[in-house]
């Protein structure tokens, strides 16, 4: 007589196996994505800089143009 604990047990032995194989890769791949993170954040704070330091020249400039402008008139 069959044991009947292997018949249950073989359809899912091919789940368990896949199951298995797609931990491994996630744990894996884990590593990878949070250095991509890292870096993308790194390119976000550098772009942010970037933009920052942009605005400040902007209003400096526009400073240094209305004094010149102002000291026109008062010329």
């Amino acid at each position: 007589m069959a044991d009947k604990s292997n018949v249950d047990r073989f359809p899912r032995d091919p789940e368990r196996r896949v199951a298995a194989a797609t931990a491994i890769g996630m744990n894996a791949l884990k590593p990878m994505m949070h250095f991509q993170i890292s870096m993308l954040r790194m390119w976000a704070d550098g772009i942010e800089r970037l933009a920052g330091n942009y605005e400040k020249r902007l209003e400096e400039t526009a400073t240094a143009a209305e004094d010149r402008s102002d000291k026109e008139r008062a010329a």
